[in-house]
């Protein structure tokens, strides 16, 4: 059983490791600090891909050195044991000394797998696992969702009105924007969310009534790949979407879609459009993917138990008509209240 100084030290790491939420893609989210004496004296997290691995920061931010063989090292994630963009951690951490370490949860990718935990122990480390394991995969869910099932982690998002309506009933001449449920702080969470996950997708039926621009603009961070499934491929080029800077895909089953600085990737008969968006992320390195709508997209998504986490906003205006929101079921993973709305995030058990 972990100490609760090991709970504590693992705690740190972690909120080290998410300062980087939404930059490390494709590498994990990872803290790790130097503890000598029950006092830290070294920490770091990583940064982005390419950049040294937070066990290397940590490290050469301690001092005095000669403390090192004397320090225990935690990590919310196995130390990696091969050569990328950087050497191998675990033999950093074996030639300065280190003799014992304490790791969050093991790495499930097939480039570590356990490796570096041996690495260390054949070195004569002293290695703890487990300590506060549920809370460091939580943090890198979308990375261990990639490597373990093999497909992005898929967020699910809308707002409701009080009586269960996305959208109002539109007339084909109405203005084309949301119908507003929410307030100013959630669209400035929303685009925060969008800021840390690698992709966007939208149907055709939201781009064309709500004209949305599918980018990061009330937070700071880099925009998603917008992705838009649309059978037909019925979309006006004139559209924000395509009139914002970026990279669009249009998925759909018609290969004469023409629009400008737009990948069209065709869609075939014999499987889900989701299972298909997701091998087609999957095999391009994409770890994430936030659905924004509508209706029809929820509702094949959650039909084919292709998701993750649903995050829910319910609104205390009444629509008495309109788009009937998506019926979805899982377990509620939290709840938050706002001045217009409260929000509802339920997790897929059986995902």
């Amino acid at each position: 059983m972990p100490g609760e100084d090991d709970i504590k030290f693992m705690g740190r790491c972690l909120e080290l490791a998410i300062r980087a939420k939404g930059k490390t893609c494709p590498n994990p989210m990872v803290g790790s600090v130097i503890v000598h004496d029950g006092l830290i004296i070294g920490e770091g997290y990583h940064l982005k891909a390419g950049e040294p691995h937070a066990e290397v920061i940590a490290i050469k931010s301690v001092r005095n050195k000669r403390l090192l063989e004397s320090s225990t090292l935690y990590v919310n994630l196995e130390p990696c044991s091969h050569y990328g963009k950087t050497p191998p951690c675990a033999e950093y951490i074996i030639s300065e000394g280190i003799t014992k370490v304490v790791i969050g949860t093991m790495d499930t990718s097939e480039k570590v797998m356990g490796e570096g935990i041996i690495m260390l122990k054949s070195a004569g480390c002293e290695v703890i696992t487990g300590v506060l394991e549920d809370e460091c995969r939580w943090v890198n869910r979308r990375f261990f969702t990639y490597n373990e099932k093999k497909r992005p982690y898929i967020i699910l998002k809308w707002a409701q009105s009080a009586d269960g309506y996305i959208d109002i009933d539109r007339k084909e001449n109405d203005e084309r924007q949301p119908a507003w449920i929410t307030g100013k702080a959630e669209k400035a969470l929303v685009h925060k969310w969008r800021a840390a996950e690698q992709s966007i997708l939208a149907g055709a039926g939201t781009v064309r009534a709500d004209n949305p621009k599918l980018n990061v603009r009330d937070w700071t961070g880099d925009d998603p790949l917008r992705l838009i499934l649309s059978s037909s491929g019925r979309l006006d080029n004139k559209s924000e979407v395509f009139r914002t800077n970026g990279i669009n895909i249009v998925f759909t089953h018609n290969i004469d879609v023409k629009i400008a600085d737009t990948v069209v990737m065709k869609l075939n008969d014999s499987n889900d459009s989701a299972v298909q968006i997701s091998d087609y992320l999957y095999n391009s390195g994409i770890q994430s993917i936030l659905v924004e709508g509508g209706a029809n997209v929820f509702s094949h998504f959650i039909s084919t138990g292709l998701w993750d986490e649903a995050r829910i906003f319910y609104g205390k205006d009444y629509f008495r008509k309109g788009v009937k929101a998506p019926v979805i079921n899982g377990k509620v993973f939290c709840q938050t209240k706002f001045n217009l709305s409260s929000l509802e995030v339920i997790l897929n058990e059986g995902g």
